[in-house]
């Protein structure tokens, strides 16, 4: 490898070092075509990202992120909680239905817009105010677009989001949580974690309606929600599918499965052929 080589390489990698997560997240999302929309949601500010195809049918598909980077090290609060890691872009990526990525207030570089405090990504990052602003965007884009049947999509901490937010949307459908934090006492309990006091617990929700079919996909080496938690988490949804992929961890392979997984949600199929148990 030539001198000049290695110093471009060296460049680039100090470049990219200095690129803040959001930045990133943009990136990626623009490299799959997304198109980009600040939407307000009461006092909060969200970035949303839609494949160009919203308004085109009554379907709308929502995808909804994982908790990022709240903290750094487990010891100081990150200024851009962020994902690093966006799993949902590429899902939705892979999504021919109108689709967007709705993202949580304070992150994606408005983390300094008032009212933020890093509560909103790290103890409060399920309260209400997170859940109602979220909602209002939602509400915002359904009717500007005309959608009337909902279907949310949520990885990681978006799970519980999906599960919070479902039952304030009477359109829902269906709900997909993809290694979903859908009891988040008993995962800061088994992290060591502080408890995440303002925070709503997926678990203690009330029994979401019958009509809504509710898919909660689980990955056998995921150490982060392992699929105990997200099993356990079930027992106030007698009429959810628990699916178990073996091979799975917390980041992978979900995009492997997702294909059928939009066929089975379209079909309103039972999911138990999606993974053996």
């Amino acid at each position: 490898m030539t001198y000049s080589r290695i110093c471009c390489i060296a460049i680039w990698g100090l470049l990219a070092a200095c690129t803040t997560p959001s930045e990133r997240f943009d990136g990626m999302a623009q490299e799959r075509g997304f198109h980009r929309t600040e939407v307000e949601g009461g006092d909060f500010s969200h970035v949303i990202y839609d494949n160009g195809k919203l308004g085109t049918s009554s379907t709308l598909h929502v995808y909804l992120g994982g908790d990022g980077t709240p903290w750094i090290g487990g010891f100081i609060i990150a200024s851009d909680p962020t994902p690093r890691r966006p799993v949902t872009l590429k899902l939705m990526a892979m999504d021919n239905s109108p689709s967007l990525f709705l993202g949580r207030p304070c992150y994606h570089g408005y983390s300094d817009r008032h009212p933020c405090t890093p509560d909103y990504w790290t103890t409060a990052r399920y309260s209400e105010d997170v859940i109602d602003s979220m909602a209002g965007v939602l509400r915002k884009i359904m009717t500007e677009y005309g959608h009337t049947n909902l279907h949310l999509v949520g990885f990681s901490g978006g799970g519980g989001l999906a599960m919070l937010m479902a039952e304030k949307f009477p359109e829902t459908q269906s709900i997909v949580t993809i290694a979903g934090n859908l009891d988040v006492e008993t995962w800061a309990d088994l992290h060591g974690y502080d408890p995440l006091e303002g925070s709503k617990n997926p678990k203690s929700i009330s029994p979401l309606p019958t009509t809504i079919r509710q898919y909660h996909l689980a990955g056998g080496k995921d150490t982060n929600i392992p699929p105990g938690i997200i099993r356990d988490a079930l027992i106030n949804q007698p009429d959810s599918r628990y699916i178990l992929f073996e091979d799975f961890t917390h980041i992978c392979c979900w995009e492997e499965i997702w294909q059928a997984v939009l066929a089975c949600v379209a079909d309103q199929c039972e999911g138990s052929h999606l993974s053996p148990r």
